[in-house]
């Protein structure tokens, strides 16, 4: 793998090369007042008949409280849809303007958007781009990863890069029967192997294969890629009970034989051999036995037993080695988030049991693409308010209730850093990560639009936070949570795109007991009436109410994504 590299020519691939213009000066040989603005201009999907691009704004002039860019096409692109600013289009020429909520622009500060077009032909990168009638210099561009580099075994860099994702139909059908819900309708989201009846479609719904035909019809001659969450490891979810699994702590002959062996023959099939397979492996397990086993306060009985049967590595190793021999699989392990394994005492220990999974049933690390953070988890992506490395009348950020020493204030932080710390236990340098975005938004009229007062550390990162859950450790069904930044490839270093691996609307427990057949369990986190527990420091869940069992349509909850999305809708 050579993700490493990918960044490197993003950032070489200056757009004015494109056009065979001399490149601009960099601020460090003009200085920086010589420069008002820089202008990056990325495309990070592309197919036939059309692309999705981001564009970041650097203002390097007096502060603005409004702003406009402005550039023109040489061909025929027309943009459909976009979002963070508003996009006008006459002819050739496009202008985006900025929203009400993004309109202050700081000297040194940088803005961004992103939209959708159509073309046809050439899709020519725009020359020259202007900032309230300024022209800019062009800093970095181009496509998220020019020419993606196989590794050894033929996957490409990014999986997401210049490809479409697959649209559920089964999910889409769902948002789009709600009032409003045509909006995201269209949004790629995960398919949810979570018991062994999925792989063949539960209650006449689509099963793997069904959605693997879909995805092939969707793809055209275009790169596709599909989302798949591979859920169902002995004794599942051991420190919760709203996703408790069909499988007892020892069947892990029925894990391989009966779950991921199907699954395996399937994706090996060469029907789809065209489609790129990412695999998100078993959200929650392997985070468990590093923070819910031993001596903790938060250990639990039966995570205890599966850190001493070892089923848990031997199951993910299984799932790698199985699933990574195929040339068109993608396997994303599940790191937990920042509120999670942010903590000293869980970061370096989980990084290095990662490995040891990595390594187990016949797996290597080079069965390993990437990692997945905050999957249908509510962490904010970026906290903007508010660092780490603040102090308050002297007091750190990190010695607030909310904060609690952990090292991260959010997930995109997080994730970077970790990343960091996998290649440094022997993690492919190439490795890239994920962060579901689907549920972490945090919209609405409780975003805050500034830092917090500084009367104490706590006053000061409450009344900032974008995240307004009771406490970090809440992760059932949260009250006043929003759909964060629409899927897209590339979006930062290191990142192979933000996913809505959750499809939102799926319930994440049900809010009272409900009698089933799908081995799920009754958890009081989802009860909104819970006074909590040593995980999430003994507060209230935060959990929406009349909430039915996890994966099962929750139109309230959905309702509330909607409404509360940052970026708004």
């Amino acid at each position: 793998m050579s993700r490493s590299r990918t960044a490197v020519l993003a950032a070489l691939a200056l757009v004015a090369g494109a056009s065979g213009t001399a490149l601009a000066a960099t601020p460090a040989e003009v200085g920086i007042a010589a420069i008002p603005c820089t202008v990056a201009y990325t495309v990070q999907n592309q197919w036939d008949t059309g692309f999705t691009a981001a564009v970041t704004v650097t203002n390097n002039s007096a502060a603005k409280s409004s702003w406009s860019v402005k550039w023109a096409y040489a061909g025929n692109q027309q943009i459909t849809n976009g979002w963070n600013a508003k996009i006008t289009q006459s002819g050739t020429a496009v202008t985006a303007a900025n929203e009400s909520y993004n309109g202050t622009l700081a000297t040194g500060g940088s803005v961004s958007f992103g939209f959708q077009a159509s073309y046809s032909g050439t899709n020519a990168l725009p020359t020259t781009f202007t900032l309230d009638g300024v022209t800019c210099n062009v800093d970095g561009g181009g496509t998220t990863d020019p020419d993606p580099d196989p590794d050894p075994s033929g996957k490409v860099d990014n999986p997401y890069a210049d490809a479409k994702v697959y649209v559920n139909p089964e999910w889409s059908a769902k948002a789009a029967a709600e009032t409003g819900g045509s909006r995201i309708s269209n949004q790629p989201t995960g398919v949810w192997l979570d018991r062994i009846a999925a792989i063949n479609g539960v209650n006449g719904g689509m099963g793997l294969r069904d959605h693997l035909d879909a995805a092939l019809a969707q793809k055209g001659t275009s790169e596709e890629v599909v989302q798949l969450v591979v859920y169902d490891l002995p004794g599942r979810d051991c420190a919760a009970l709203a996703s408790n699994g069909e499988l007892g702590p020892t069947e892990i002959d029925r894990y391989k034989t009966e779950f991921i062996d199907p699954i395996a023959a399937i994706l090996a099939d060469s029907k789809y051999a065209s489609l790129r397979i990412v695999t998100t492996i078993e959200i929650d397990s392997l985070p468990n036995l590093v923070t819910n086993t031993g001596s903790k306060a938060t250990a639990t009985p039966a995570c205890d037993t599966m850190l001493a049967n070892g089923n848990y590595v031997k199951g993910v190793g299984y799932a790698l080695n199985k699933l990574g021999a195929i040339p068109n699989v993608y396997n994303y392990i599940d790191a937990g988030h920042h509120g999670w394994l942010g903590w000293d005492d869980n970061f370096a220990p989980s990084a290095q049991l990662f490995y040891q999974a990595a390594n187990a049933e016949g797996a290597t690390v080079d069965d390993v693409h990437g990692f997945i953070t905050n999957t249908a988890n509510y962490s904010a992506l970026k906290e903007n308010n508010f660092t780490i490395n603040d102090t308050v009348n002297g007091t750190s950020v990190r010695q607030s209730k909310w904060v609690d020493w952990n090292r991260y204030v959010d997930e995109l932080s997080y994730a970077q850093a970790f990343r960091n710390q996998l290649v440094s236990v022997g993690f492919n340098s190439g490795i890239g990560m994920l962060i579901d975005t689907s549920r972490n938004g945090w919209g609405g009229t409780a975003r805050p639009t500034g830092p917090g007062a500084t009367t104490s550390v706590d006053t000061y990162v409450d009344g900032g936070r974008y995240d307004r859950r009771i406490h970090v450790g809440n992760w059932c069904n949260q009250s006043g949570a929003g759909l964060g930044e629409r899927p897209q490839a590339a979006p930062a270093t290191g990142i192979d795109a933000y996913v809505w691996m959750k499809p939102p609307g799926e319930s994440d427990g049900s809010s009272s007991a409900i009698a089933n057949d799908e081995g799920k369990g009754f958890d009081r986190m989802c009860d909104p009436t819970y006074t909590g527990n040593a995980r999430n420091g003994n507060n209230l869940s935060g959990a929406l109410p009349n909430a039915p069992l996890s994966g099962h349509w929750f139109s309230a909850q959905f309702q509330q994504l909607m409404q509360n999305a940052y970026p708004p809708l």
